[in-house]
């Protein structure tokens, strides 16, 4: 069985391989995300910035695997961004960021998109590589001003990308997505489904025996 490796932390991205049948290995990439933005510039696409950031965690995680592993292997990396009001939003980083952020979005729609890269790895050389981004339309409610404040006290916002989760506490202010609901959680099932067959692979070979 080929293995497949996740370059990311994110447990959302985990919990969805993992209930869609695949156990990967997990691998952070550690890339300076900051830098990688400010090097696209402020006018960069969304789609670009975040397919940039996805390519830059898999080359890393692909170039320090252990050779064992490297020998068959695929390194998923994934990155996601919340566009609204013509600006890429990533983790809050802060509570006063992620308050913030959501007096921004509430009752509106933002655009979250996700990057992927998708790295085929034979005897420790990459034999092929799928780069591509999906969109997913998101609707915000407008919470409470008490369940807003609770919210960020819980830390969740703090440290996702737009400060919030599908699958998460934030799921409670979530009035509805158009588009691929894992795409928001973080990795896209029918993006990453059609990159496998492009490089020869099934969604089978990966599903944990």
């Amino acid at each position: 069985m080929t293995r497949l490796v996740l370059g990311s932390a994110s447990s959302g991205r985990l919990k969805v391989l993992r209930q869609a049948g695949v156990d990967p290995l997990v691998a952070v990439s550690g890339v300076d995300e900051d830098a990688i933005v400010a090097e696209l510039g402020p006018g960069a696409p969304p789609a670009e910035v975040v397919c940039a950031l996805a390519a830059a965690k898999a080359e890393r995680v692909a170039g320090e695997l252990d050779g064992s592993v490297a020998a068959d292997c695929l390194v998923l990396g994934c990155d996601s961004m919340l566009h609204l009001d013509g600006e890429l939003c990533g983790k809050p980083g802060s509570a006063d960021a992620a308050m913030a952020q959501w007096r921004g979005m509430a009752g509106r729609a933002g655009r979250l998109h996700t990057g992927h890269c998708l790295l085929r790895l034979s005897d420790g050389v990459i034999t092929g590589r799928e780069a591509e981004s999906a969109c997913t339309t998101v609707r915000f409610a407008s919470p409470t001003d008490a369940d807003l404040r609770a919210y960020v006290a819980s830390g969740e916002p703090l440290r996702v990308a737009g400060g919030f989760t599908l699958d998460g506490l934030g799921g409670w202010f979530i009035d509805g997505v158009d588009g691929d609901p894992s795409n928001v959680i973080g990795v896209s099932l029918p993006l990453l489904r059609s990159m496998l067959g492009r490089l020869g692979l099934s969604v089978a070979a990966l599903w944990a025996g």
